[in-house]
């Protein structure tokens, strides 16, 4: 077993404020939420939360975080801002945004 590092023990107690933003229902777009509602779900249990932004419905969001396209998901808290783009499918991808280690033993 592998000794934790400081590094993976700040990451695992601290809260995630993601936001994800969408246009519709669009494939690409349930893909990336239900794929990232099972890392959040299997990573992040009980330290996350997950806004979902519909660009289609509330387009002056856009703005705000630079969004240029979608499916983006913005990783607000803990700082600094992460943004990754696409539908979430590469796990290690998005571990490694989140700044979590990919190859960590689950919690």
């Amino acid at each position: 077993m592998k000794p934790k590092t400081a590094k993976r023990d700040k990451a695992a107690a601290e809260f995630f404020h993601l936001r994800l933003y969408i246009a519709g229902q669009t494939t690409k777009s349930v893909l990336a939420l239900r794929n990232l509602r099972n890392i959040c779900e299997e990573r992040l249990r009980n330290r996350y939360k997950l806004t979902v932004i519909d660009l289609r419905k509330q387009p002056k969001l856009a703005k705000g975080d630079q969004i240029l396209a979608v499916p983006t998901l913005i990783r607000k808290l803990p700082l600094p801002l992460k943004r990754i783009i696409g539908t979430m499918s590469d796990t290690e991808r998005v571990l490694v945004g989140l700044d979590l280690h990919p190859h960590a033993d689950k919690e």
